[in-house]
């Protein structure tokens, strides 16, 4: 699951600035001559298994031609073209200058790119796969003239020198190895879910310095759940209230390729994750990152004992609903999608009752989908017929924290309460620009 990154530090999970312009008069690998079309083929379905369409493909703009904005902690940036036009794009790159800027952060020209471009993750990217990239970005890609825009950072933060000791400190070069003991399917997954996934980029927590706590399975804080740009990249290990410890592998898999499952459904940035990459997966692939992700033992979680399905205390706040301000609003509001029962209509509705999202001690993913709903899941080409509409304009933020506190508690959920003065926190950043 990878997610979409969205600003150094707060949103890391989405591939950002990776190419510079190339200079005037540059040779242009992309006029070469006639690619291995095997080779670019495989290079598309990388391309999509490393989500690069859900950053370098601006709303309503051409393919990998750049321009969507991304807020960090210092400012905005604003992503590049990685198509082959000569001038704007990586047409002047060698084989060698994209393999550098993948998988060591550093542009053509030697300017450091930012870590919201997961690098840190691409560094394990193998020479091969590295290889059809290229061959699909200069032969699978049309150009487009598109000149880059300069980021909104000002004056010092925008210096780009001070990356070259971030990369020393947190940057592990070297792809990624077998481990011994391990099957076939369980390294293949542990490359997707490290590499060119960058799962890590978004459901890892961040350090002092905005870098992942952990990379692979052997920190304990890795793909243990992590706030980013409002909304909460869940927990990935086998928690069992939080995490995936509930999931069977074939919920997993089913998550995967379509977005819903009798557990969760996908929001936020992970919505554009299941439509621009994991539904492409083909089913071996599916299962190894299946197989690695149930293997990795359980960590965080909210601290409570294994959720169990309890509906009756709030059958009897839903029968008499005067009596509770959350559970007016959610008989208002929710219950004729969620139902009385919590329990929704999975996979189409999503379930309240026992989801690991609902669980977690972090709210802010329940507070964000409340105020602004979600974007369509696009499967194969079919939009969602029930995507989460928002009521940011209709329920005020006392209204939306108390019928958020009556889910969280709700059907045995145990959960904390959340406050009006997270929702209005959230209302704030998330509608700015509106």
């Amino acid at each position: 699951m990878k997610n979409m990154l969205k600003g150094l530090g707060a949103a890391l999970c989405v591939a950002l600035p990776f190419l510079a312009q190339a200079p005037a008069g540059a040779a242009t690998p992309a006029a070469a001559g006639a690619a291995d079309q095997a080779l670019v083929q495989r290079g598309a379905y990388l391309a999509q298994l490393g989500d690069c369409a859900a950053c370098h493909t601006a709303p309503k703009g051409k393919p990998f031609a750049g321009g969507l904005p991304m807020n960090t902690p210092m400012g905005r940036i604003y992503v590049t073209n990685i198509t082959p036009d000569a001038q704007t794009g990586i047409g002047g790159y060698t084989e060698a200058d994209f393999a550098r800027a993948l998988r060591e952060g550093v542009a053509k020209d030697g300017h450091n790119l930012y870590p919201a471009m997961p690098y840190p993750s691409y560094a394990k990217v193998n020479d091969g796969d590295v290889k059809a990239l290229y061959a699909f970005f200069m032969h699978g890609v049309a150009p487009v003239q598109q000149a880059n825009r300069e980021s909104d950072i000002k004056w010092p933060l925008n210096m780009r020198w001070p990356l070259m000791f971030w990369n020393m400190a947190f940057l592990e070069k070297g792809p990624y190895r077998d481990k011994p003991g391990k099957d076939v399917a369980w390294n293949r997954g542990a490359y997707l879910v490290q590499g060119l996934g960058h799962c890590g980029s978004c459901h890892t927590p961040r350090g002092v310095g905005f870098q992942e706590s952990a990379l692979d399975e052997s920190g304990s804080a890795f793909l243990s759940g992590a706030l980013l740009d409002g909304w909460f990249a869940s927990n990935l290990t086998g928690e069992h209230n939080t995490g995936l410890g509930r999931w069977s592998d074939e919920d997993l898999r089913t998550f995967l390729k379509t977005g819903a499952n009798r557990h969760a459904s996908a929001f936020g940035a992970m919505t554009s994750v299941i439509n621009n990459s994991t539904q492409a997966l083909n089913d071996q692939d599916v299962a190894a990152v299946s197989k690695y992700l149930k293997s990795l033992p359980p960590v965080g979680g909210n601290g409570a004992p294994a959720y169990t399905y309890d509906p009756q205390a709030t059958k009897v706040s839903l029968d008499r609903p005067a009596n509770d301000a959350g559970a007016r609003v959610y008989t208002a509001y929710c219950m004729h999608c969620h139902g009385v029962d919590g329990r929704g209509f999975a996979p189409m509705l999503a379930p309240l009752a026992g989801n690991p999202n609902v669980l977690a001690k972090d709210a802010s993913s329940l507070i964000n989908v409340t105020l602004n709903g979600t974007g369509d899941l696009v499967i194969n080409g079919v939009p969602s017929p029930f995507p989460m509409p928002g009521f940011a304009a209709v329920l005020d933020d006392k209204q939306i924290a108390d019928v958020l506190s009556f889910v969280r508690a709700g059907w045995n959920n145990g959960a904390p309460a959340v406050a009006a003065a997270e929702v209005a926190k959230l209302r704030q950043s998330t509608q700015a620009g509106r």
